[in-house]
């Protein structure tokens, strides 16, 4: 399969300051599409320019204001990636509300209220292509043992990571369904442990469990959205695809 070309595209990228979301901006960049991406932590552009803008993808206001901007700017959204997200680690009876709360309203209505602000526009012109990220948390009941060591609890993913990006995976494909007449594909990637500043205190024993004797790295999941987010992929809609080096397979 050639390369995918974007030239021409307008790509925005959620949790652009992030490891996956950095490296995923950087691959559309690379193969031609135009880049807003957007973060917590963003230090804010020029109108008109590229660059990492601020964004608190829970608050719908802004999530539609720089929608709108990205409107008039660069003439629309064509792509939109959603990597905003944080991680949770610890047991499910000593989880606070307050974490709860904070996990779901980021990793899961951040991602909805996205979809949201740009589903309208991407009917109208009739194309669009939406990539969520997902995570094999959202699959697998939790990567730790905790029947066997209670500790590894304490530094995997919990219930509250796991149920957002379920609730991703679900979302996707409940979209996908909704907008697949319009010319608009909706799907996510779910990768496995991944090579990150978040992952740095991943468990041996956990990473001994990957049939492909590695973690993954940024661009293992850039590859994959890239593939999801280009024109021959049209016909591929409410797919989660799995970026796990055979961790999860379903």
């Amino acid at each position: 399969m050639a390369a995918p070309d974007f030239t021409g595209r307008v790509a925005l990228v959620t949790g652009g300051s992030g490891s996956i979301g950095g490296g995923v901006a950087e691959a559309l960049r690379a193969h031609g599409a135009r880049v807003v991406a957007a973060d917590l932590h963003g230090k804010g552009a020029a109108a008109g320019a590229e660059g990492v803008r601020p964004l608190d993808v829970t608050d719908k206001a802004a999530v539609g204001a720089l929608v709108e901007a990205v409107e008039r700017e660069f003439g629309g959204v064509d792509i939109l990636v959603n990597a905003a997200g944080v991680v949770s680690f610890g047991d499910a009876h000593g989880l606070a509300e307050a974490e709860w709360d904070r996990v779901i309203d980021i990793n899961l209505k951040g991602s909805f209220l996205a979809c949201q602000a740009v589903m309208g526009t991407m009917k109208r012109r009739g194309y669009g292509r939406i990539v969520n990220v997902g995570s094999v948390v959202g699959k697998n009941g939790g990567n730790a043992r905790p029947w066997l060591d209670p500790a590894e609890q304490r530094i995997a993913g919990n219930v509250a990571y796991g149920v957002s990006k379920a609730g991703v995976h679900a979302m996707t494909a409940f979209l996908a369904k909704e907008l697949a007449a319009s010319g608009v594909t909706v799907n996510a990637v779910a990768p496995g442990p991944i090579a990150t500043a978040m992952t740095t205190a991943f468990p041996a024993t956990l990473r001994a469990l990957i049939p492909a004797g590695r973690m993954g790295t940024v661009d293992d999941v850039a590859r994959a959205v890239l593939f999801l987010a280009a024109e021959e992929a049209g016909f591929i809609s409410g797919e989660i695809l799995d970026i796990n080096g055979g961790m999860w397979c379903d």
